[in-house]
């Protein structure tokens, strides 16, 4: 079943906040919902309801592929189209597949901390 876009925002905004340590705000602007562990950002939930997209970080070879392989799938809007992907509303676009990305995400972001400042477990 695919998610419509406040749906994919939701279960966006609830696999984030499950994963031990995240913290979030609005330090950009006020449609920017910014996720991050130790101050790193993994997920950007866009508050904009004309624009329903979650941003995410990706391994580069995962990101060409996600991108190829879904519609509704393109670079990082915000951020270096390299490493991150936006996820749009549209054909294949699951809560598990968005559930995986923000964890896929969060995992890369806890991989680049120092290990003093790594969550317990998850």
């Amino acid at each position: 079943m695919s998610a419509a876009g406040d749906r994919l925002q939701d279960t966006a905004r609830e696999a984030a906040l499950a994963l031990p340590g995240t913290d979030h705000g609005y330090p950009f602007t006020q449609h920017l919902d910014v996720y991050k562990i130790a101050g790193k950002v993994f997920l950007i939930v866009t508050d904009d309801p004309d624009e329903q997209i979650i941003t995410v970080k990706c391994e580069p070879e995962h990101a060409r592929a996600q991108v190829r392989g879904y519609v509704s799938i393109a670079p990082g809007r915000y951020l270096d189209k390299w490493h991150w992907i936006s996820l749009g509303p549209g054909p294949g676009i699951t809560k598990r597949l968005v559930t995986n990305a923000v964890e896929d995400s969060y995992d890369l972001a806890v991989e680049r901390l120092p290990r003093r400042d790594r969550p317990r477990s998850r």
